[in-house]
């Protein structure tokens, strides 16, 4: 599986987690196209060049909003702020041209931020304004590092302990206490760690928390190393003011804990559990389902099976509370051993099919075509869809042999 650490030993922000990406080899010519997608309003371009924070090279983002000034911080520019509502990022987004996955991302992220802010000023996720997290540049940001991370083919998001600053921030708000309320807020629904820090700025930005409270396991996971992005924030500090992305790959067989949520369902309108399904994915859930059981006096029940990683029990387990009818469910640990895999596009006499690799102690034991694919070709093309199947298979069992 391919992982990446996000090292925040300066913070996060938007801008420096997606400086971090483009650093590490995201095309500025392939975020681009995929931001058109978004069909925005407002007009923008992103600059990128490379600076020195201190003795390292790192990547400096700008997006220019016309009188958009590129120093000042993409979360914190209140005269280019637009107080958009969740619904409103929401219907962006989905009307959008982007990816499943992109916008999966991008909506998790969105919907943490707004439960914080919702928390913060005492209302609904409904009644939020977005100020500063609405502009244009804070869903930039957001949208950029969902293209990023699929582009790297990303699966698993972990991440450092966070700086603790002190001091105040202004805000449309007016100045408040760091880290800001809605900041605050995300890393503590995440549970995130956090160490002091002797600054006075603002380090972590409500974006970069947002996206580390929905993305991030916060622990150090083995890995081999593959790359490397270096980001650099707007402000110079007495120390190197940047955030590292490093891209690895899982090692072969390699023993991870996760938690197995379970609970027993007897009383709820079956039309539900897709959307419960469809809910526990959005917010991470790694395996989402369903046994038929029979529960006392012979009722006919189900049972909800959830397989997460630890960090993102909390949140599941008060998910599966909200959306179904049950009153409690059971969690236990549990062990995954999962094989490298890695996707691979074959040449057929339909066309091209992408194939996905099992790979042990460094060989391809085994390759699988991907059905979404075979089946598109199979409509297009009016062919049985065993056919196109069989032909990616048997390409696929090629590269096996031959490797």
């Amino acid at each position: 599986m391919r992982y990446v650490f996000v090292d925040c030993y300066s913070g996060i922000s938007g801008d420096m987690f997606l400086a971090a990406l483009l650093d590490a080899g995201l095309p500025l010519d392939h975020l681009m196209g995929q931001l058109q997608q978004l069909d925005l309003p407002e007009k923008f371009d992103i600059r990128v060049r490379k600076i020195n924070k201190g003795a390292i090279r790192a990547s400096l983002l700008e997006i220019d909003l016309g009188s958009h000034d590129p120093h000042a911080s993409h979360d914190h520019v209140e005269e280019h702020a637009h107080h958009r509502h969740f619904r409103d990022i929401q219907a962006l987004i989905e009307a959008s041209q982007l990816s499943a996955r992109v916008k999966e991302i991008t909506l998790a992220v969105f919907q943490h931020l707004a439960e914080a802010e919702a928390r913060v000023h005492g209302t609904t996720i409904d009644e939020v304004h977005f100020h500063e997290v609405g502009a244009v540049d804070s869903i930039i940001d957001t949208v950029g590092a969902a293209i990023g991370l699929e582009y790297f083919g990303v699966d698993r998001v972990y991440a450092s302990a966070v700086p603790w600053s002190s001091g105040q921030v202004e805000t449309q708000h007016g100045s408040l206490p760091l880290p800001a309320p809605a900041t605050l807020e995300l890393l503590s629904m995440a549970h995130a760690p956090v160490v002091p820090s002797a600054a006075k700025v603002e380090l972590v930005t409500p974006t970069g928390a947002a996206i580390l409270a929905t993305l991030a396991t916060f622990e150090q996971p083995a890995m081999t190393l593959a790359a490397l992005g270096t980001g650099a924030g707007q402000r110079d500090l007495p120390w190197p003011n940047i955030l590292r992305l490093i891209f690895g790959e899982s090692e072969a067989n390699a023993a991870i804990s996760m938690v197995q949520i379970e609970t027993n369902i007897d009383d709820m309108n079956p039309q539900l559990f897709g959307h419960v399904m469809g809910q526990l994915f959005a917010a991470g859930a790694l395996d989402v389902y369903y046994t038929p059981i029979y529960m006392k006096k012979n009722r006919p029940a189900t049972m909800l099976s959830v397989i997460a990683r630890r960090s993102d029990e909390p949140i599941l387990a008060r998910l599966i509370l909200e959306e179904t009818t049950t009153f409690g469910m059971r969690v236990q640990p549990i062990t995954r051993y999962e094989a490298q895999r890695s996707i691979q596009t074959v040449d057929t006499m339909y066309g091209q099919i992408p194939v996905k690799l099992k790979i042990l102690d460094g060989s391809v034991v085994q390759a699988a075509p991907e059905y979404d694919a075979c089946a598109r070709l199979a409509a297009e093309q009016d062919v049985p869809l065993y056919q196109i199947y069989t032909a990616a298979l048997q390409a696929g069992k090629t590269m096996v042999d031959n490797q």
